[in-house]
């Protein structure tokens, strides 16, 4: 084994560790926050969500295509009126051999760098929330064309909506709707949580 694998193995042991720890910290808040979105009739009924093991296959380096006049989308929700999002950018990559574009989204009225990735894979009614799940990332800079970034569907999740009707949450637009199956991050909530 060279120095090079070395590294590699600890950048993915560390990776692992990571993603564990943001899991366990994320089970700790959907038991006792004031903002979990579980109903507190069904909190003792919990005993953390349902993940995917940790893959770095779907770890996937992205080049970045950048809209400098974002064009306004309306993504519809679960419950009232749509959401107006601008489409900054498009996501290029490569995943189980198929070559892949996906938007990210911002806020119209937001000036904070989070890019919303709402999207919807094979897994979709099967493995994981009827509705799809979510990524974001927090690019330190101003993305710009060209630009290679990691999106990690290791750290797919679904929105709160998952787990009480009483939230409106945006559904994925057909353009993120994945043809590949993407067994990562969170499954299906445990049903002895949901408030339908």
């Amino acid at each position: 084994m060279t120095e090079t694998d070395d590294e590699t193995l600890e950048d993915v042991d560390r990776w692992m560790t990571e993603i564990r720890q943001m899991r366990a910290d994320k089970d700790e808040f959907f038991t006792d926050h004031p903002q979990s979105p579980i109903d507190p009739d069904y909190r003792d009924a919990f005993e953390g969500l349902d993940y995917f093991e940790p893959d770095p296959e779907f770890r996937v380096p992205a080049r970045v295509r950048v809209y400098g006049n974002p064009d306004p989308i309306e993504l519809d929700v679960t419950a009232g009126s749509p959401i107006r999002y601008l489409r900054s950018v498009i996501f290029e990559f490569e995943l189980r051999g198929e070559r892949i574009q996906m938007a990210g989204y911002r806020q119209e009225s937001d000036d904070d760098r989070t890019i919303f990735i709402p999207f919807r894979d094979k897994t979709t009614s099967q493995q994981t929330y009827h509705r799809g799940r979510y990524m974001e990332m927090e690019p330190d800079d101003d993305l710009v064309n060209g630009d290679v970034v990691t999106l990690d569907f290791n750290l797919a999740y679904n929105p709160f909506c998952a787990y009480a009707e009483t939230f409106a949450c945006p559904l994925p637009p057909e353009e993120n709707w994945l043809e590949v199956v993407v067994p990562a991050g969170e499954k299906k909530p445990p049903e002895a949580i949901v408030d339908e």
